[in-house]
């Protein structure tokens, strides 16, 4: 397998981010090729129960991957299970705690505004068709779950997550949406031997990006057509999370390009988009 840099996209893949106790930054503006957009980890245990921190001028969204975890902002407190997520306002006082174990990741954008903090509940997105759905065609099904979306007020993060069909393309037809939204890939909840292939590319010929993904792995997208798939027998699982250019006016999901030569049908993402 070719590494990054022989493929000429330095800070663009980050490996195994799932392996540290405590809370810890992995991804942001300053070590990778993203612009706004963050990406962490929280992962407590009996030795490691409790993390606090301070969110500045950062708009920051909690996915809780496993475990359960007590959350406070400001007072506000929330206790998240598995896919539960939690916006929190820039500027933010807030602490997490687990009286067993807890994974959680952690993404983040620099805000001007201050948005009011929202308990998002798995179980509620999994009743609304508008947020949890799935779509695709032969080879390419997928279920798409909106944790942080046109759900949630917000100025520049969208997150949620995408679980394949065993053996399908996922983020297909292949789509772009550089101009509004730069966007991470978080690999989870493929155990060995499951692996994928994650493509980045403006041209096929020439894929800037064409990578084995397994759970841990963070695969950053500022820009280009970014499709992958599942090897046979397993599904491909990962977290997508988006941070806009411009405030509000550019978090929109689901407006995307799609590559000229597959765009007979629609993207697929429709039903997540703002009425």
């Amino acid at each position: 397998m070719s590494t990054q840099t022989e493929l000429g996209v330095d800070r663009m893949v980050f490996r195994k981010t799932n392996k540290k106790t405590g809370r810890y930054g992995v991804v942001s503006p300053g070590n990778s090729s993203m612009q706004h957009l963050s990406y962490g980890r929280i992962i407590l245990n009996p030795s490691r129960s409790s993390e606090s921190f301070f969110t500045e001028n950062q708009e920051t969204g909690l996915i809780c991957l496993s475990g359960e975890a007590d959350v406070n902002v400001d007072g506000h407190q929330a206790t998240l299970a598995q896919y539960d997520a939690i916006y929190i306002p820039r500027d933010s006082a807030v602490q997490v705690m687990s009286y067993a174990s807890a994974d959680l990741a952690e993404f983040s954008a620099e805000v001007a505004n201050r948005y009011p903090v929202q308990t998002v509940r798995f179980s509620q997105i999994s009743r609304d068709p508008g947020l949890k759905f799935s779509t695709g065609t032969t080879g390419c099904r997928r279920n798409l779950h909106m944790l942080l979306a046109k759900n949630v007020e917000a100025g520049r993060l969208i997150a949620g997550f995408t679980d394949s069909e065993p053996g399908n393309w996922t983020s297909w037809p292949p789509h772009e949406h550089a101009a509004m939204l730069e966007e991470i890939y978080v690999y989870f909840n493929m155990p060995y031997p499951a692996f994928g292939i994650q493509l980045v590319y403006q041209n096929t010929e020439y894929p800037e990006l064409a990578t084995v993904v397994r759970e841990g792995d963070a695969v950053l997208l500022p820009s280009g057509f970014h499709p992958n798939v599942a090897i046979p027998g397993h599904s491909i699982c990962f977290l997508w999370a988006m941070a806009a250019h411009r405030e509000v006016e550019d978090r929109q999901f689901g407006v995307v390009t799609v590559q000229q030569g597959f765009e007979q049908g629609p993207s697929g993402l429709e039903a997540g988009r703002k009425k």
